[in-house]
């Protein structure tokens, strides 16, 4: 896996499809478009200067997955080269979207597109406002204006 340029706010992350990610047909496992999408979602943070555990350890803060979406448009079959792309989509005081394109390489074919809504929590799982030093980050590369009233 490498994770290529940062483009207008998009992390490019390039993997290749694994045998265990197939079915016997060859053909990914529809389940499989969201571990990549955690992976692009984890290069996303690297590219904005931490990672979720430094999150975790020192801040005590998770990123609950509250909703989940991904519409597929073509299949990903074993051994070929995709790219998952990840924007940060919104940022509430407690509530972050991540949008998520993942593209076949090198025809750049459009495999399927998707988002996933986190709520901000604690250790225990009590909602929790994101720290400033989050949200300035995430708000420098948020595709929507921070609606700080909502949710």
């Amino acid at each position: 896996m490498t994770t290529d340029e940062f483009e207008t706010d998009w992390t490019s992350t390039t993997l290749r499809v694994r045998y265990a990610e197939t079915d016997q047909m060859g053909i990914v496992y529809y389940a499989n478009y969201f571990v990549w999408f955690e992976i692009g979602r984890t290069d996303l943070c690297r590219h904005f200067g931490f990672t979720y555990q430094e999150m975790e350890r020192e801040d005590g803060l998770y990123l609950m997955v509250a909703e989940a979406r991904c519409r597929y448009k073509a299949p990903a079959h074993y051994d070929e080269e995709i790219r998952v792309r990840t924007q940060m989509r919104s940022v509430r005081k407690r509530v972050l979207v991540f949008a998520y394109q993942v593209y076949r390489t090198p025809d750049e074919m459009l495999l399927a597109e998707g988002e996933t809504i986190h709520v901000v929590t604690d250790r225990e799982g009590h909602p929790r406002a994101l720290p400033e030093k989050y949200r300035a980050l995430f708000m420098a590369h948020a595709r929507l204006e921070d609606d700080s009233t909502a949710r």
